[in-house]
């Protein structure tokens, strides 16, 4: 028996496309407008298909996963073009790969800050400690003049 009309079911309206996907209707109206999707038409109503549903999960997967709305068009429109979808998967494996190198970067970067940061972290603790419950050295101190390093102990400029 041949199909001819979709089943109400393979439908969403906005509304219930958002819930599901758990984004608002202004997000799915915000993809509709860069063209990532194209619902059809019930009067003045939006109507969503399964396979609007299915590109929103991957345009949602592609953002997440930090891809640019133009990467994401790309893919996407590659898998209307090319029935084998070869095409579509060696783009999505070049994009996967730069991705990763991005990230792998950007721990890197992400690392060394973190470091830095842990560093300054234990010069202040140990300099709010000598405030905080006395110096065990005099109190007449004179003021080193000399060029610091950043984060570097700042206890002689304080006292």
């Amino acid at each position: 028996m041949k199909r001819t009309a979709v089943a109400a079911e393979d439908f969403y309206s906005v509304t219930q496309l958002g819930n599901d996907l758990g984004v608002t209707a202004r997000t799915i109206r915000f993809y509709e407008a860069k063209g990532l999707i194209a619902p059809q038409r019930a009067g003045n109503n939006r109507v969503y298909t399964s396979r609007d549903r299915a590109r929103m999960i991957l345009i949602l997967r592609g953002k997440k996963l930090g891809f640019t709305l133009r990467e994401i068009k790309e893919y996407l429109d590659l898998y209307d073009a090319d029935p084998t979808h070869a095409k579509q998967t060696r783009l999505l494996l070049e994009a996967v790969r730069s991705r990763i190198v991005q990230l792998e970067e950007q721990r890197v970067a992400l690392q060394e800050a973190l470091s830095e940061l842990r560093t300054v972290e234990a010069e202040a603790q140990t300099a709010l400690g000598r405030l905080e419950f006395g110096r065990k050295e005099p109190q007449q101190k004179s003021i080193d003049k000399s060029p610091r390093r950043a984060g570097a102990d700042i206890t002689g400029v304080i006292s």
